[in-house]
Parts: C-alpha cells; structure tokens; sequence
C-alpha cells in the first residue's frame, strides 16, 4: 500500500510538472517582455554589485598594506585575502558589465523584437492548443523505434551456431574416440561469425539514429506548418485552418516525405562516425600516442560541430519547407542565406528564447524536486499530506526530477518550435513585402510599431 502511494505521488508531481509547464506559456504570453527586461535588470544588478565590492575589497586590503602570496596555500579562502586577487575579480566582472552595456546598447531594438516575436509565439499556442498535445505522437514513433531497434540488437547479439559437448553423466568430458555409456549433450556456448555479426550490429545502430531523427523531423516540420499557418493568416484565429497540426502532418507525409529522409540521412551519418570516433578513443586509451590522441581528439570536436550546425541548419530547413514546400537543397539554401542576412537578429532571439526557456525549465524541475525531497524524505508539513518513511528516498527524488524536465521539455521544444518558425516567418515577410496593398504585412501590430512601418491603406 505504502508503495502504491509513493508511486502515486511520483505521477502527481509529474503531472504538475506538465500543469506548470502550461501555466509557463502563458504567463510567457502575458508577461513575456517584462520577464525579458526584468531578467536583464537583474543580471546588470549582479554584475554591478559584484563589480562595486570587488574594487571596494581591493582598495580596502591595499590601503591595509596585505601582502601577495600565490605560493600553494591549504587554505583556498586564503587566496581572497589577497588584494590583486580582487583587482582581477574586479577587472573580469568590470569587462563583462561593460560587455554587456555595449551590446544593450546595440541590439536593444532587436531584443524589443525578440520579446515581440515570443508574445506572438505565445499568441500561437494558445490558438492551436493542440501543438502542446501532438508531441505525444512522436514520442510513441520514438518508442516503437527504440523497441524494433532493442529487439534486432538482443536478437544479433544471441545469434551464431551452438557449440555442444558430449559428457558422461560423471562430470567429465567424453572421449568421442572411445564407447561410453549414456552420454548426453550439454550446451556450452553460442560460435559467432563475429565479423558478420559485429557489421549487422553497426547497420542496426545506424538504421536507429536514422529512424529517430526522421521521426524528430517529421515532428518538426508538422509544428512548423502548424505555427506558419497561423503567423500567414490575415486575420487571426478566424482565417487560421481548423485542425492545423494535422494538416501539416499530412502536407508533410504527401509531399515531403523524401527531404526528411535525406535530412535526417545526413545527421545520422554524423551521429554513426561521432560513435565510431568514440569507439576508438576508447580502443586507444592504452597507446602512448599523443599525435593519434590529438588528432582524434580534434576529430571529435570537428564532428560535434558539425552535428550541431547541421541540425541547425535541417531544423530551420523543414521550417522552410512547411512554409513553401520546396525541396531539401533549396529550402536548407534559402534558410541558410536568410538567416545569414539578419545574423544580429537570429543571435538575439534565440539567446533570448533560450534564457526565457532554460529558466522555465529549470524552475518546473527544481521546484518539482524541492516538493519530492521535502515528501519522501519525510519532512513534509502540510496537514492532511500523511508522512513517508524511506531509508533511500533519493531514488524517487531523482525519478521526479527526470520526469519533470522531460514533460516541461516536451512542452518547451513545441514553444521553440513556435519561436524558430514566427522568426522564419517574420524575415521572410519583411523581405518579401513592403506594406503597399499588394504586399501587405502578416506581422503582429506590435512588430510593426517597431519596425516603424505599417501596411498602407
């Protein structure tokens, strides 16, 4: 009974993971800016609090004549003691404050845009309210790949001819030359063609990263439809198309099947030699070669980015194709050369989207924690909740934080989804229209005030 309780509990606050997550996305609609420029506020406040009391350490320990001494010391609090240890804290937080100004004081009309386009993306969501339930779709194509992928790989690992041997009855082994009674066959092992095997095995591997990000993409590219759909309505809900997300997935099964394998083709050849690369490190921890080490090392890191750039570049390509339904080649060209034309623009808006996102995640699941370690390690207060009892309460802690944050991740990669799509969108129509009756804008009223523009009567 206890452990049906305690189960129980693991589900509700995963579950009010999922309800926090929500409430996130639309407090994010209602306070979007405010949350922005208040994040803002706070992080010049630290950096001039930090950057204030470091110079003031450092003039009061110079003017008490404290003496250097970067000798190995026990005691690691004895280094702050030190007056040049704060003139460098001081120089560094100073940097970093200015740093900052600068680039406010560059991009504060783009960071305006950015927090419009995430009001807009929020607006979004909250018209098609089923982009936050269509992620459980390919999260079961995600399982049943991972089950096809698990069975292939249990079966070639247990395939291979029997070896058996003849034995006696006396726990002895036989000699086949010779007569003996009642001998009877045990089996002792499985014969591999371990080259054959080891290759199917690679293949198997292959064919998952492959599958798993065909299925990403096709996700992707139904979200972005989606979202498209809605930022090219006219007159917004009421021209946006009833069930959205599933037209798009449609549109995206009948017409662009082929580009998401081809683009998910290229990420999983990535992923495979990634693996490979890994494969021989580890081959190769025993050698005394710093030249094989290095080159192995830069290779590494030569294919991360390269995994990185091209799921940057895929990702914003299917945003491309849900828009015009154009082919892989082009659609990952035209993305690319857009994005590269409003590069300033792009940079601030995902690392705005990003702050906005990494706080929402970290919140839900840290506050999720706190509840879990207060319940099951039997410190809970609140009158009517019955106390537990665990010696090793940590376990269900853990699983309600990875619970947490793969639910609040499931509800934040389709508000990421929202905002890489809006901004596609946005570039794309103020480039391609100027405001006359011809070619009116599709942005919000807000973007517009900003932008300074406005479409003509």
């Amino acid at each position: 009974m206890e452990h049906e309780k305690n189960l129980a509990m693991i589900a509700a606050l995963v579950v009010a993971a999922g309800v926090l997550a929500f409430l996130w996305t639309v407090i994010l609609r209602i306070l979007g800016g405010f949350m922005i420029w208040t994040s803002i506020l706070a992080i010049l406040g630290i950096l001039g609090a930090g950057c204030g009391y470091s110079w003031f350490k450092w003039n009061n320990l110079r003017k008490a004549g404290a003496v250097d001494d970067f000798s190995f010391q026990p005691i690691f609090s004895v280094y702050f003691e030190m007056p040049t240890t704060w003139l460098v804290v001081a120089i560094i937080v100073s940097s970093a404050l200015l740093l900052l100004l600068l680039i406010l004081l560059f991009v504060r009309k783009r960071i305006s845009i950015a927090v419009a386009l995430i009001e807009e993306s929020s607006k979004a969501v909250g018209c098609m309210m089923s982009t936050l339930i269509f992620p459980i779709f390919p999260f079961a194509l995600h399982l049943l790949v991972i089950a096809i992928w698990g069975t292939i790989a249990i079966w070639l690992a247990s395939s291979g001819a029997e070896t058996c041997v003849k034995n006696d009855g006396r726990n002895t082994t036989c000699d086949c030359s010779t007569s003996a009674q009642d001998p009877t066959c045990i089996f002792v092992g499985l014969t591999k063609q371990e080259s054959t095997i080891f290759w199917l095995q690679v293949y198997n591997l292959f064919a998952f990263f492959w599958m798993t990000c065909f299925v990403s993409a096709l996700g992707d590219i139904s979200l972005a439809g989606a979202f498209a759909s809605y930022y090219w309505a006219k007159n917004k809900p009421k021209d946006v198309p009833t069930f959205p997300v599933l037209r798009a997935l449609g549109r995206a099964i009948r017409y662009n099947l082929g580009s998401l394998a081809f683009g998910s083709l290229i990420i999983a050849v990535i992923k495979l030699i990634r693996v490979i690369l890994e494969y021989l490190d580890k081959k190769l921890q025993t050698t005394n070669s710093v030249v094989l080490k290095t080159i192995l090392s830069a290779l590494k890191c030569c294919f991360w980015c390269m995994e990185v750039f091209f799921k940057f570049l895929t990702k914003n390509a299917f945003i491309m194709m849900a828009i015009y339904g154009k082919n892989f080649f082009t659609s990952a060209k035209d993305s690319f050369m857009l994005l590269v034309r409003n590069c300033v623009r792009a940079a601030v808006v995902n690392q705005v989207a990003g702050i906005l996102l990494f706080l929402g995640k970290a919140l839900i699941t840290l506050g999720m924690g706190v509840v879990a370690f207060f319940y099951f390690s039997g410190q809970w207060v609140v009158d009517g909740i019955p106390r537990v009892d665990l010696y090793y309460y940590f376990v269900p802690i853990i699983i309600v934080l990875i619970g947490s944050y793969f639910v609040a991740d499931l509800f934040f990669d389709v508000y990421e989804m929202a905002v890489d799509t809006t901004f596609i969108c946005f570039l794309e129509d103020s480039e391609q229209n100027d405001g006359s009756p011809e070619k009116p804008f599709y942005m919000s009223k807000n973007l517009q005030n900003i932008l300074d523009v406005k479409n003509g009567t």
